[in-house]
């Protein structure tokens, strides 16, 4: 009898002691390790205008887009030196009514030097006054994009933890992360959206791509798996053409037209060269740019297969990342530089 109490003894320690370890897994995945909630195919919708075109509604209903992260506004200091937001998105089209709108706000990181404390409640107020004013299908949620640094982090947290506490109750709260942010501790937020792209130096003349490069990309990657944040990613279908006098760095040309033979010169596919002097505006720089003759335009876009490289590279080290994939940006210029089957590839976990 004694040596059967014993072995059962034994039995029910070994039970306790798996169920402890079962339950530990669960709980780091669940909080620090895991994929975002509700995951789903998603886009970036970054323009003042929300107006839809056939291709960016055909792109919608191809990839069976469910969520789109809405820029709402942006949040800056103006020339007076005080706080507004700016950048106000028009409406002037709406989504199709299947699809989640999550609003999204830009925080530009020099408002951090601010006591941000009162303008998080009229952040708050003004997304669910235009939620309503135009009878957004918004979900429960606030997204918020701010290229923070470690000078900056504790005011943003501090904002981060002043804004959850304006949203109703069960609003989440998500934020981006940038790869160089992987190295600092992750926001108070309920998940992060990983950018990876914009990873290199667009001033460098001689930088290759600076959109995105796989080896602007490694350094970060060893970071991943231990990043205590549930995190999904966000990849491109952009590129810049980027104004250059010698190897300084003037602007990126955003919306030029370099077919115009009156005005470039093409010497291959990625470089032009600026033929006749003139001014042109950059629309969403809000400034005039001067062109000389002799300056040369660079043309960037990540190569295709290179995103799904890097794509899969960072599966490796986190699989859930890519339980959820937002391309940057719903626009039908950046749509067409692709085709589907290589979006097909990016959006597949």
């Amino acid at each position: 009898m004694k040596f059967v109490v014993q072995n059962m003894m034994k039995a029910l320690r070994w039970i306790l002691a798996m169920m402890a370890v079962a339950a530990l897994c669960c709980a780091c995945g669940d909080s620090d390790t895991d994929g975002v909630p509700e995951p789903a195919p998603a886009v970036y919708y970054w323009r003042t205008t929300l107006a839809l075109d056939s291709t960016e509604r055909a792109f919608l209903a191809e990839h069976n887009i469910k969520k789109v992260y809405l820029r709402y506004f942006d949040v800056a200091v103006g020339a007076d030196g005080k706080i507004a937001p700016n950048a106000t998105l028009r409406f002037a089209d709406s989504l199709p009514p299947a699809i989640e709108v999550i609003p999204t706000v830009f925080i530009t990181e020099n408002c951090l030097r601010y006591d941000l404390d009162e303008f998080a409640p009229r952040i708050v107020r003004r997304v669910t006054t235009m939620t309503d004013a135009n009878r957004v299908n918004a979900a429960r949620e606030l997204h918020l994009d701010c290229d923070w640094t470690e000078r900056s982090l504790d005011d943003y947290y501090a904002f981060l933890k002043a804004v959850r506490a304006q949203l109703p109750e069960g609003y989440r709260l998500s934020a981006t992360i940038r790869l160089h942010q992987l190295a600092m501790a992750p926001p108070p937020v309920d998940y992060g959206v990983l950018m990876v792209y914009n990873t290199g130096d667009l001033t460098d003349h001689s930088c290759p791509n600076p959109i995105l490069d796989e080896r602007d990309v490694v350094p970060y990657v060893k970071r991943l798996a231990d990043y205590r944040l549930p995190l999904c990613a966000a990849y491109p279908n952009f590129g810049w053409n980027l104004l250059f006098d010698g190897t300084t760095f003037k602007a990126i040309l955003y919306g030029e037209d370099l077919a115009d033979s009156t005005v470039y010169y093409r010497l291959d596919p990625t470089r032009h060269l600026v033929i006749q002097s003139r001014d042109i505006y950059i629309a969403r720089g809000a400034e005039t740019v001067h062109l000389n003759a002799g300056d040369s335009v660079l043309s960037r876009l990540p190569a295709p297969d290179a995103i799904v490289k890097i794509h899969d590279m960072l599966a490796k080290r986190r699989p859930a990342i890519n339980s959820q994939v937002i391309i940057y940006s719903l626009d039908s210029k950046n749509i067409n530089n692709y085709n589907s089957k290589h979006y097909e590839k990016i959006y597949r976990p």
